[in-house]
């Protein structure tokens, strides 16, 4: 190959790359109690490519469920959510996360209770960060007391099997997760 196509075949390379990382696919992370609940709402967005369930904010490697649910492990139920920028922004994922559990509620979510259950924003940019600054701003603006976390992503452990789309296997409806109009 000479120079001339070498050039060009980076070139492409490069804006394959950048395109891929812009316009495909992007990943969120939130956890706002039992994860059952929220992945199972959130897989119903359109744009939302998958959800997967698992723990994120603590410092174990590798948690299992029962190392989580004994508060030894610092790690939240979360869901990492892939989604497609072109069809869903953030900002209506986010919108969409402060819908379906409740906010002012510190470490529980209905029944749920304990800091594995905690409401908490898993940012990984600047402006996922701002994004979540303005809608606990504009909650607290019509009087919701927000006690939900943000903090920047850290490595997010997959939960066990049995966990992912729990929902879905065993045709339930969440019991702590219904969408409650806030925006």
């Amino acid at each position: 190959m000479d120079a001339k196509y070498r050039n060009y075949f980076t070139l492409f390379v490069y804006l394959y790359i950048y395109a891929k990382t812009l316009y495909m696919e992007r990943k969120a992370y939130f956890a706002g109690g039992c994860f059952w609940g929220v992945e199972h709402l959130m897989q119903q967005q359109e744009g939302v490519i998958s959800v997967v369930s698992g723990y994120m904010g603590g410092d174990k490697e590798n948690p299992t469920y029962q190392q989580v649910k004994s508060h030894t492990t610092g790690h939240a139920e979360t869901v990492e959510i892939t989604y497609n920028p072109q069809i869903v922004s953030y900002e209506t994922l986010l919108k969409l996360f402060m819908e379906i559990h409740d906010p002012t509620q510190l470490n529980r979510q209905g029944v749920d209770v304990g800091p594995q259950y905690r409401s908490e924003i898993f940012y990984l940019t600047e402006e996922e960060r701002e994004c979540a600054v303005g809608i606990i701003q504009i909650l607290k603006d019509k009087g919701f007391d927000v006690v939900t976390r943000m903090t920047p992503a850290s490595r997010f452990w997959m939960a066990e099997e049995y966990h992912q789309n729990y929902c879905e296997v065993h045709h339930i409806e969440p019991e702590c997760h219904v969408r409650v109009k806030r925006f």
